[in-house]
């Protein structure tokens, strides 16, 4: 907005890059001043005798879907597995070893303090790791299997 001389001179600068009201179809007038309303995308008729329950199972049989879910799996079941693990471990060498978990590290810090630690730089490791591996193998499918979907079930009442 510019603002010349107070409020009442102020309006919204429509060559403004960052306004793109106008490409999505809002707030465009015709010439009789009124709303035009956004042009909606012209919709293909769903197939007769097919459900959205019909067609989610088909694409959930479809080797795209198997793909996406076993990237999944690969990943999520052995990091849950490693962190698992770990965490009982940890558990089970506090209550079974507390003479190895009190033995001093480095100053007042313990082998238990450096290991409580690294349960929550695992969690953050853990959390960074998954979602770099989403974006970059799984997102990218998954995403074309939400738009395929979205467009056969395009009309299709529930």
């Amino acid at each position: 907005m510019e603002k010349d001389e107070g409020r009442e001179s102020a309006e919204v600068r429509l060559d403004d890059p960052w306004y793109d009201a106008l490409a999505s179809g809002w707030g465009e007038l015709n010439e009789a001043g009124s709303g035009v309303p956004a042009a909606v995308p012209a919709q293909k008729s769903p197939e007769p005798g097919r459900s959205a329950a019909d067609i989610y199972l088909e694409v959930q049989a479809s080797a795209a879907f198997q793909e996406v879910r076993s990237r999944y799996r690969r990943f999520v079941v052995p990091a849950a597995l490693a962190f698992l693990a770990w965490y009982v471990a940890y558990v089970v060498t506090a209550t079974t070893a507390p003479g190895f978990m009190a033995r001093p590290v480095a100053g007042a810090v313990n082998v238990a303090m450096v290991a409580g630690l690294g349960q929550f730089l695992t969690t953050f490791l853990l959390t960074w790791a998954y979602a770099r591996h989403a974006r970059l193998r799984r997102d990218r499918a998954a995403l074309d299997l939400r738009w395929d979907t979205q467009e056969l079930t395009r009309g299709i009442t529930r």
